[in-house]
């Protein structure tokens, strides 16, 4: 699907006193950092980060996508300095295929991925043939299929790790049919399918009802698809990282998270508030 407009550009420049209660680092003053987001609830939670980097001389320069495949493009080309969008896993077949130089610096949040349904009310009702939606990106389908065996509705592969394929299903007593979807599509796919693996933003978008829709959800604990602010490696090190990581990990930026997610969604970094 082509998107015509692909990503928009805001401004956030918040000269506001926000209490950020770790030490401030070195940072020259009035310095902008160009920050790439997918539009939606994550521009709420961002100007609560920008109000903090402002604290500490950072103008935060917001650019936000409709399409996962972008963020990473433009910040290998320099014309982001960060985004903030992805997990591990993601960015670890994105990098295999386009073979970025980008790095992790600071976990920010995870979606726990979940099984929704508007026709069954759990994975034990779901009937013979029954047909069920995945995201097709490698990284996401690997985590939809992993959700099913965790539930019984498949078996993989030994050792198929965190990116199987559906070629890699070994048992499947029902036979689901698996149905490969865009990500952004998916969710709005739930009345045309017996059940879908949905990400959680994308679940909202598509005005899923997340508590009683929801049949199946991945643990939190030790989730591998913690999500996270991302740099090319050379600014790794850069002063303003380390700025811009704190500035997010603020008590203020999780409620933020647990507000416009409506608790769907939890900060995951260390010492993070949980409600």
């Amino acid at each position: 699907m082509k998107i015509k407009h692909p990503f928009k550009t805001t401004l956030f420049s918040i000269l506001l006193a926000c209490g950020v209660v770790s030490a401030q680092p070195s940072l020259a003053a009035n310095q902008t950092v160009r920050v790439g987001i997918m539009s939606g609830e994550d521009e709420d939670v961002w100007r609560a980060v920008a109000a903090n980097a402002a604290k500490h001389g950072i103008t935060v320069k917001i650019t936000t996508f409709a399409d996962y495949t972008q963020p990473n493009e433009a910040l290998a080309q320099h014309d982001l300095d960060a985004n903030s969008f992805q997990h591990k896993p993601y960015l670890d077949a994105q990098i295999n295929a386009r073979h970025y130089d980008i790095v992790p610096v600071g976990f920010t949040y995870v979606q726990p991925i979940g099984l929704y349904s508007r026709k069954w009310k759990s994975v034990d009702a779901l009937p013979q043939n029954a047909a069920i939606g995945v995201p097709n990106d490698p990284s996401n389908e690997g985590r939809a299929l992993l959700l099913l065996q965790a539930n019984g509705v498949i078996k993989l592969r030994d050792n198929v790790g965190l990116l199987p394929t559906a070629r890699d299903i070994a048992s499947n007593p029902k036979h689901v049919q698996i149905k490969e979807l865009d990500a952004g599509i998916v969710g709005r796919a739930i009345g045309d399918v017996d059940a879908a693996v949905v990400n959680t933003d994308w679940a909202i978008k598509a005005g899923i009802d997340i508590q009683h829709e929801r049949i199946a959800q991945e643990k939190v604990e030790s989730n591998p698809y913690r999500n996270f602010i991302a740099v090319n490696a050379k600014d790794a090190q850069a002063p303003w990282v380390k700025t811009l990581v704190e500035s997010y990990q603020q008590t203020n930026v999780a409620s933020s998270i647990l507000k416009v997610y409506h608790g769907a969604t939890l900060p995951a970094w260390e010492g993070a508030p949980q409600r």
